[in-house]
């Protein structure tokens, strides 16, 4: 898959987020991206905030292991998820996530 990268000490997630919204969600792939909708203004990190928080409980993982390495002014955004042994791919499973 194009939108994730496995290395050594973790996985590289691209991400096409969508601020603003009703609600946090998942939308789907969106071209080399998976794309996020988020409950949170773009406003003084807010967003930014929404993306690891929701990340962090989706995969599994502690706040701390993720991190966005780039894009953190625009939509498209480089996260970098702290963990091994991780299967992106949750993320594209059905859920019923509010936040």
């Amino acid at each position: 898959m194009s939108w994730y990268q496995t290395g050594g000490d973790g996985v590289t997630i691209h991400v096409h987020a969508q601020p603003g919204a009703r609600r946090t969600e998942v939308i789907g792939l969106h071209g080399d991206c998976v794309k996020l909708r988020l409950a949170s203004p773009p406003v003084d990190g807010k967003a930014n905030a929404c993306l690891i928080e929701f990340l962090a409980r989706r995969l599994g993982v502690k706040r701390s292991q993720v991190t966005i390495t780039r894009g953190t002014g625009s939509r498209r955004k480089t996260v970098f998820v702290a963990v091994a042994r991780l299967q992106p791919a949750v993320l594209l499973e059905q859920e019923d996530e509010q936040a």
